[in-house]
């Protein structure tokens, strides 16, 4: 009788734990780069390039149409995607890091890698990390580092149980693969710098680092990352920033002219055949009924890919939106980004709800039964009902901090969006400083329900709205979060423009 006892407890605690791994799903984000919201066929019918892989994630799940980063270039994005924390808040101000930068996450900052650690996850990240990292002896300069030493501080330190990465941007040095802390191979050629599509700065590679054979790399170890923890009974994280199609431009192989607009469309359909390898890699593992994807772009078109190529054959990869990669406008930051969840979510829904890409910490959070420290996402809210169709204890976000790569803010509640200077804050017309900026109002104001390509300036019409935006976004600053919060901060003055900064 003993004996029967105890197996039947085996069985049950065995059963429990099945039921528990049942109950949490992996979770897999794939984040593209530089890749513009019109570069996805399920968002632009009318493009040219055909993205049938990210369409079918689109057709299997969650397609929200009003996503957006939490800047238009790349370093503060990803901040928010691992923190759940607008970038701002921090000591960048504007502007990325670069390969040989120090971490811009503080080291008692809890990311999501970490969360999802507490709440019984394996967590790994294969790609590119663009967060900064401790090379061996950096002090002394960048020709005095020691590559055979471990990095310090990188993704290993912020929750991550496996990381393979590369530093920086595929364009910045160093070049080299950084697994687990290690270099894979020592950084010791020189390499010379290219310029147009084929953007690619000088400096050092290591002997196993081919820029072209990077996209295939980092598939090669997210897949062999899948298949090892999808045997586990643990769930797991995989966090996949690819460094495509960001320059330089290598499509290879089969996919060389394949997308018949442009080398930039044929690295896109990389990408896409990156989300089939990925896919097609859960279900062989029997886990992709339980996995949620999440796909998006860390921000929009970069015109270094040539916005002129692209439009020329009738595409354009900013569809109806105003600006590219670096801007304030809506063509810097509004993204792809799809959900999908085995077929267990609304197949093909449309979304029209407001949501950034610091809501991803939120959503895991509500989607696990787990509770955030006061001092933890501060701003990210959970888009959890508008996938599930279920209610949540989660109000739904109602209004979005935008900042563009030379630091100006816009911020959007409704139908408003209101922009805090007179030109495009990045790299598009009419920029900083121009003749045309110095004669326009110091603040544009928009009504996106009427003016989605953002034509018309109605700020002297519509005081009182851009009194309402500016006091929104004076509070959001002062209180150092944008979500309700035990523990608010105030920091500094009332006016935003002379806000003390938090710094990190």
């Amino acid at each position: 009788m003993q004996t029967l006892k105890i197996a039947c407890f085996l069985l049950m605690s065995s059963l429990a734990l099945f039921a528990q791994k049942q109950q949490k799903p992996n979770i897999v984000y794939i984040l593209a780069d530089d890749l513009g919201i019109g570069d996805v066929s399920a968002y632009n019918p009318n493009g040219k390039i055909i993205t049938p892989n990210i369409d079918q994630l689109a057709q299997s799940g969650v397609r929200f149409t009003d996503a957006h980063t939490t800047s238009s270039v790349c370093t503060p994005t990803r901040y928010g995607i691992m923190t759940g924390r607008y970038s701002w808040r921090t000591t960048m101000k504007s502007g990325v890091l670069h390969g040989y930068d120090p971490p811009l996450m503080d080291s008692k900052r809890e990311t999501i890698a970490g969360f999802l650690q507490k709440q019984g996850y394996t967590t790994g990240v294969v790609g590119k990390w663009h967060l900064g990292w401790n090379w061996n002896n950096r002090e002394a300069g960048e020709t005095k580092i020691d590559y055979s030493k471990q990095v310090k501080e990188g993704p290993n330190a912020r929750g991550f149980d496996y990381s393979f990465c590369i530093p920086a941007s595929l364009d910045m040095p160093p070049y080299a693969y950084v697994e687990n802390g290690f270099c894979t191979s020592i950084p010791k050629d020189s390499i010379a710098g290219m310029t147009g599509i084929r953007l690619f700065r000088a400096g050092l590679a290591a002997p196993d680092f081919k820029p072209e054979e990077v996209l295939g790399k980092f598939t090669e170890k997210a897949i062999a990352y899948i298949n090892e923890n999808a045997k586990k009974d643990k769930p797991f994280f995989l966090y996949f920033p690819l460094a495509a199609p960001h320059t330089p431009i290598l499509p290879i192989g089969k996919f060389v002219g394949k997308s018949g607009v442009s080398p930039y469309g044929d690295f896109v359909l990389m990408v896409d055949d990156v989300v089939r390898q990925v896919v097609e890699t859960l279900k062989k593992n029997g886990v992709y009924e339980n996995t949620i994807i999440v796909f998006a772009s860390d921000n929009g078109f970069a015109n270094p890919a040539d916005m002129k190529a692209q439009l020329s054959k009738g595409h354009n990869p900013s569809i109806m939106y105003r600006g590219v990669k670096t801007d304030i406008f809506e063509g810097g930051h509004r993204v792809p980004f799809i959900v999908s969840w085995g077929g267990k979510l609304n197949k093909g829904k449309v979304s029209a709800q407001l949501v950034s890409t610091t809501d991803f910490f939120r959503t895991a959070a509500e989607l696990t039964n787990a509770t955030i420290s006061d001092n933890t996402a501060e701003d990210s809210y959970s888009f959890l009902s508008e996938i599930t169709g279920k209610n949540t204890r989660y109000a739904k976000r109602e209004a979005v901090v935008h900042h563009s790569s030379n630091g100006f803010f816009a911020i959007r509640k409704a139908n408003w969006k209101l922009v805090l200077c007179s030109h495009s804050g990045g790299n598009s017309f009419p920029k900083e400083n121009s003749e045309e900026a110095k004669t326009l109002p110091s603040v544009q104001l928009y009504d996106m329900a009427n003016d989605i390509a953002e034509t018309k300036n109605v700020q002297d019409k519509q005081p009182l709205v851009v009194q309402e935006l500016t006091d929104l976004l004076t509070k959001y600053i002062r209180d150092g979060r944008s979500t309700q919060g035990v523990n608010q901060t105030n920091e500094g003055p009332s006016h935003w423009k002379q806000l003390t900064w938090v710094k990190e």
